[in-house]
């Protein structure tokens, strides 16, 4: 009978252990192994340094809630934005005076609209753009001008802003009753006044021989005002000046504000403006107490307007005026001693 099975096939003649089988590579698997170990040790390097990067960036985040929890603002963002406003200031008034008239019609052209908005909001529909307007008009003519070019173009801007208000109650869709356009007539006095009145003393006190400096010296009190009334707050606050006013003013911070602005004092009197030490004395005693009846007022404004801040277009101030809060009615008791004293 036919045999129909495959033919077996030949064995494979024994190998010797340790020889090289015929016909095949040498392996690479080991080699690969090796890669591939080197892969996953850099990979867990990376996600450990990741690792450490994110608790960083979390600790990062706890401090600075930490802090604006205790400031009340994002301390990162105010000290970025308040160096380049004072760049600026410096660049401004000592380089070239008009480049300062510059500076101050850009800051009040954003202030009084900013805090028109927050009026508006609150209720009082006065006109913005013609209060930047008017506010912008009284910049150039206290500068040139002097102080009775500042009183004139303030009138001037209170009867044109009035008189615009005036005009849209003619119409019906403006019209509103007569005690909503007296209290509309009086905030736009307000706005004027609050802020191109004041702030225009410094323009012109810029003017003047040597009022740059003068200029610059009240200002940079007023800086070391917030600044020691700022870190004496945080680190010894505990009894509050006003606290239905403004709950984080401490007397603590009152007192680091009067060091803070002696010491400045004296030495901007002595070296700067060159006069006598008890000239930098008497206007650090006279714009620590401005500075805060300045800043408790704005918090009164801002209370009865029920906002936080007048605007958030500085961040980490909040808005314009909220940084001008002490600047502005320091600006008229600064002037009134350059009167009588520079």
């Amino acid at each position: 009978m036919a045999d129909f099975s495959a033919p077996s096939e030949p064995e494979d003649p024994p190998v010797a252990p340790g020889a090289p089988v015929q016909g095949s590579r040498p392996s690479r698997w080991p080699r690969r192994g090796r890669a591939a170990a080197a892969r996953v040790e850099v990979e867990a390097a990376l996600h450990e340094l990741e690792t450490k990067v994110h608790d960083l960036e979390a600790k990062a985040r706890e401090i600075d809630a930490r802090i604006e929890a205790r400031a009340g603002r994002n301390l990162t963002k105010a000290i970025f934005f308040g160096l380049v406003l004072a760049l600026s200031l410096i660049v401004s008034l000592v380089v070239f005076k008009q480049l300062f008239m510059l500076f101050v019609a850009v800051l009040v052209a954003f202030t009084v609209y900013e805090l028109a908005s927050a009026l508006r909001f609150a209720g009082r529909d006065i006109p913005r753009i013609p209060l930047v307007i008017a506010a912008l008009g009284v910049v150039p003519s206290a500068f040139y001008l002097g102080a009775p070019g500042l009183w004139w173009s303030f009138l001037a801007g209170i009867a044109f802003v009035s008189l615009w208000r005036i005009a849209e109650t003619a119409s019906a869709a403006m019209r509103a009753p007569s005690v909503s356009l007296r209290t509309d007539l009086a905030a736009g006095v307000f706005v004027l006044s609050y802020v191109p009145l004041l702030g225009g003393f410094a323009v012109v006190m810029s003017a003047q021989p040597g009022g740059e400096w003068w200029v610059l010296a009240y200002l940079l009190i007023v800086v070391a005002i917030d600044t020691g009334a700022y870190a004496a707050g945080i680190l010894f606050g505990k009894h509050p000046m006003a606290p239905r006013i403004s709950p984080k003013k401490t007397w603590e911070g009152f007192a680091g504000a009067v060091v803070a602005a002696g010491v400045t004092g004296i030495l901007l009197a002595v070296f700067m403006i060159q006069t006598d030490w008890w000239v930098g004395v008497v206007l650090a005693v006279t714009l620590v107490g401005v500075a805060t009846l300045g800043d408790l007022i704005e918090s009164l404004i801002k209370r009865d307007l029920g906002v936080k801040d007048i605007s958030t277009w500085l961040p980490g101030h909040g808005g314009f005026l909220d940084r001008l809060d002490s600047i502005l009615p320091s600006t008229v008791a600064a002037y009134v001693l350059f009167t009588l004293l520079g």
